[in-house]
């Protein structure tokens, strides 16, 4: 097996290449002066920011970061956006390390998204396109026919998430509008999978809903306010067979947020996790429970492209078990 790494220069700046989403934290605080850095070469993490300011004017940045990183062998790279090709503007919220974890989920679960063949895929807030254009080449030939919708309330957003899929040579429909307004009804019960990296960083309650970027990760008291906005549309939305990929952050009391879900009849499983000194993330699939298809839900592909599944995790769940049955 071929492993590849590259060192980009933009400028006077290095884009190194490290082990994985957690030195991606150490480099963010540490990037001036480091001049080399020797990691195993099976993980590899591209920091691909063209800009390694923080300070953008609101301290919540810090939480949903703009330091970009990706954690990619030569076997996935085909299956996932490349970061050289998405579109930016400064409004839009580039990929970071949530939206690199829920894409890594998503590869980590490939195997049974091909099985479960989906009709129509869809993402709730598509930012720069990065996941909806990684899961359509994810699935790509081996799963023809499917149709694929994008949202974002930010219409930058939306011209970058055009831009980024025609520069793959997919293809989504995708609509500026509030979470899913004017769809949840025409889609309702036909969405078999909905991706969500949601505004989901603690603020205060005035930030929520602001245009531009800030809307992208003001997520207000406990960063529950646009997600639980979100949830009782995407039960709408969902088909008998639909599951639902969502990032969430530790302070966002996940737990509660799957007995909500358990309450609507829904089953879930932490997929991937990611702690750092600054924030534990968790992407976490949920589906109808019924037996047949929870047997199917839980279990991870194997193989090269999961790797990430192997990695050891420490549950925020009591009993230290990553599901909620």
């Amino acid at each position: 097996m071929l492993w590849s790494s590259e060192i980009f220069f933009v400028g006077d700046k290095f884009l190194y290449a490290s082990h994985s989403s957690f030195v991606t934290m150490a480099l963010r605080r540490n990037l001036v002066g480091c001049t080399s850095f020797c990691f195993p070469p099976v993980f590899l993490c591209w920091i691909a920011a063209m800009d390694y300011s923080i300070d953008i004017g609101s301290s919540s940045f810090s939480t949903k970061c703009k330091l970009s990183s990706r954690t990619v062998s030569s076997k996935s790279l085909h299956k996932t956006a490349q970061i050289r090709l998405l579109s930016r503007h400064p409004e839009v919220y580039e990929p970071c390390d949530d939206s690199f974890a829920l894409v890594d989920a998503l590869l980590a679960d490939r195997a049974n998204l091909l099985q479960h063949k989906p009709r129509l895929c869809m993402e709730v807030g598509c930012g720069s396109g990065y996941v909806i254009t990684s899961l359509a080449l994810m699935l790509g030939e081996e799963n023809s026919g499917v149709h694929y919708f994008a949202t974002d309330i930010n219409p930058h957003a939306v011209d970058v998430t055009r831009a980024t899929l025609e520069a793959h040579g997919v293809h989504a429909e995708i609509i500026t509008t509030d979470i899913a307004s004017g769809l949840h009804k025409r889609l309702a019960g036909m969405v078999d999978v909905v991706v969500v990296n949601p505004p989901y960083v603690p603020t205060p309650e005035e930030e929520v809903g602001c245009e531009g970027i800030t809307a992208s990760w003001a997520g207000g008291e406990n960063g529950r306010k646009v997600i639980d906005r979100i949830l009782p549309v995407v039960d709408e939305l969902l088909s008998g067979k639909g599951w639902l990929y969502m990032v969430t952050l530790t302070a966002n009391n996940p737990s509660q947020i799957c007995r909500l879900m358990r309450e609507k009849g829904y089953a879930s499983r932490i997929i991937v996790q990611r702690s750092t000194e600054e924030e534990s993330l968790h992407v976490i699939k949920f589906w109808h429970e019924d037996i047949a298809e929870m047997e199917g839900a839980r279990a991870v592909a194997s193989g090269p492209e999961s790797w990430l599944s192997q990695f050891p995790l420490k549950s925020f769940w009591r009993g230290g078990t990553g599901s909620i049955g």
